[in-house]
């Protein structure tokens, strides 16, 4: 289990990390969420490690990692996989690690072939696709047979099959009842691989909990409506307390859900052409949520770039 503490940590002027606190718990996945420039990196790096803190404590199974006595038995970590030598061959990388965290050689074999990386176990690592690359520090992660695993974007670089494969694998390994903590900008991917959520913005905690309830929360739900008496069906919902929109010829009901207006509609004999509940998708709820948080905002068009004699 993972478990960060009023974590704080500063580089110079900047607060990269602001009292924050939140657990990972075994057995499911737990998704780490923010804008860029969140602060979801340095936690990471201060949870594995890498980077102390100013105020605050990050502990794995109770323990500082520096407390660890053989860290890549208890966690795993994929935060960023090229940080590899590029003329060891992807089986002597792990070899080195193993050796040095006293786990079984045989292990090499099994996480190789786990990632599907067997056959190239003795090409050098510098000759690796960006994938590749991916599949090789996963294979890293789980070389110890953690409890405790953390990936910072895991399936960056990977195809579709990859990806694929990655959601399956972050499943399994929470269903074994493993901590799995998982960063990623994909907000598509976490809705079908994570269970949990934890969403920061400039360094501090936004939310923490269910997927379902993080939507619900933040976008909440509505009821799509289409009728030929549209005015009048508006005019009744709004009557009981309902806010209603136009949503290209249908009307979105918010604060009555569908059984309800389908009963205003029968009681006023109104026919209806349509009647669904709709949920907002992750992506939607998390730019809602976050849109405070993030650094750099572009235009969603621009005028069209000077052509010919005109360009400067």
């Amino acid at each position: 289990m993972i478990e960060v503490h009023q974590l704080e940590k500063r580089y110079r002027d900047t607060v990269a990390v602001r009292d924050l606190s939140f657990s990972v718990p075994p057995g499911v996945v737990t998704g780490f969420l923010g804008p860029n420039g969140s602060g979801k990196s340095t936690t990471m790096r201060v949870i594995m490690g890498l980077d102390r803190p100013d105020t605050g404590t990050a502990t794995i199974n109770g323990r500082p990692y520096a407390e660890l006595r053989h860290p890549l038995r208890e966690v795993g970590a994929l935060l960023e996989a090229r940080a590899i030598h590029p003329g060891r061959s992807a089986a002597n990388h792990l070899r080195f690690l193993a050796q040095t965290n006293g786990i079984p050689l045989a292990r090499v074999d099994e996480v190789l072939d786990r990632v599907g990386l067997s056959e190239v176990a003795r090409r050098r690592v510098g000759k690796f696709s960006l994938g590749m690359g991916q599949r090789l520090g996963i294979a890293a992660a789980l070389l110890g047979d953690p409890g405790v695993l953390l990936f910072d974007e895991p399936v960056n670089g990977l195809d579709p099959e990859g990806i694929l494969w990655v959601r399956n694998l972050l499943k399994g390994l929470a269903a074994e009842g493993r901590s799995v903590f998982v960063s990623s900008h994909l907000m598509s991917e976490m809705a079908l691989t994570a269970d949990r959520l934890v969403v920061i913005g400039r360094g501090a905690l936004i939310s923490e909990g269910t997927v379902e309830d993080f939507i619900a929360t933040t976008a909440g739900t509505s009821v799509r409506v289409r009728s030929p008496r549209t005015a009048q069906l508006r005019q009744l919902l709004e009557a009981q307390g309902a806010s209603v929109t136009d949503d290209v010829e249908a009307l979105d009901v918010r604060g009555l859900d569908a059984a309800q207006v389908g009963e205003i509609a029968c009681a006023a004999g109104i026919a209806l052409h349509e009647l669904s509940a709709q949920t907002a998708s992750l992506e939607e709820a998390f730019m809602s949520l976050t849109s405070d948080s993030v650094e750099y905002h572009g235009r969603a068009s621009a005028s069209p770039v000077p052509t010919g004699r005109q360009a400067r």
